[in-house]
């Protein structure tokens, strides 16, 4: 007797049945544009992705849905916004995989505008008690590129990067349950930056040091002075144009 493979449980779909949902899902002009627009690695609001597809709010909410059931695409919530983009790095690829193979000559992510934020805002700030804008995410970029953070799905941080932080005096001693490195949408990079424990502390110390100073007047806008562009290339590699 032959041994047939078993079927599908209820709960979990056949792979065909999963990946026609999946190219249907793909399978309609404004939600192709939608998944161009998310692969510039950025996350947007429903309403943001309304204009850019030129569709009703309304008609993008059905088209968002779809998506989200084909777990193409994710929510992530920041204040009172909820913000969409594609739900990891393998679907990104299988993505980008795609639209290379359907425009041949295509050599580049699809182009949309970014939604500017005022300066210096948007250059160098804290979020809550970490660094966000081009500055955060100027950090961010040189932990993963070295190996020193992981950022799909949970941010982590890697054992060179434990290792980092303890050469670069930055604790991570237990705070409550607060995670060592945790991620928090950037609001005007549309980017996932590093928060958590390590965050948090690199920012004190870029204030206790003078890396960073808060311009007259206060508020959460930073300035890096000449001794912070010397720590920052010391301790990542940054130069001044990653956040200027």
């Amino acid at each position: 007797m032959n041994q047939l493979h078993p079927g599908p449980t209820a709960d979990a779909p056949a792979p065909a049945a999963r990946l026609a949902a999946f190219a249907a899902a793909l399978a309609d002009e404004t939600r192709a544009s939608i998944c161009l627009t998310l692969l510039e690695g950025r996350a947007w609001t429903a309403g943001e992705l309304a204009r850019i597809t030129e569709v009703a709010p309304s008609t993008v909410s059905g088209h968002l849905a779809r998506l989200l059931e084909a777990g193409i695409c994710v929510t992530e919530r920041q204040g009172r916004h909820s913000y969409v983009r594609v739900a990891d790095a393998a679907t990104a690829r299988l993505l980008d995989e795609l639209a290379s193979y359907a425009v041949p000559d295509r050599d580049a992510a699809h182009a949309v505008p970014v939604v500017a934020a005022p300066d210096p805002l948007a250059r160098a700030r804290t979020c809550y008690d970490h660094f966000a804008g081009r500055l955060g995410m100027a950090v961010t970029d040189a932990m993963e590129e070295r190996g020193l953070l992981r950022t799909e799905g949970v941010f982590e941080l890697t054992e060179a990067g434990r290792l980092w932080c303890a050469e670069a005096g930055i604790a991570l001693a237990a705070e409550g349950r607060r995670r060592p490195a945790s991620s928090c949408l950037d609001w005007t990079e549309r980017r996932r930056h590093l928060g958590g424990l390590a965050g948090a502390r690199l920012c004190a110390r870029s204030l206790e040091e003078g890396w960073v100073v808060r311009p007259p007047g206060g508020g959460r806008a930073l300035e890096v002075t000449e001794a912070g562009e010397r720590a920052f290339g010391d301790l990542l590699g940054i130069t001044r144009q990653a956040w200027a």
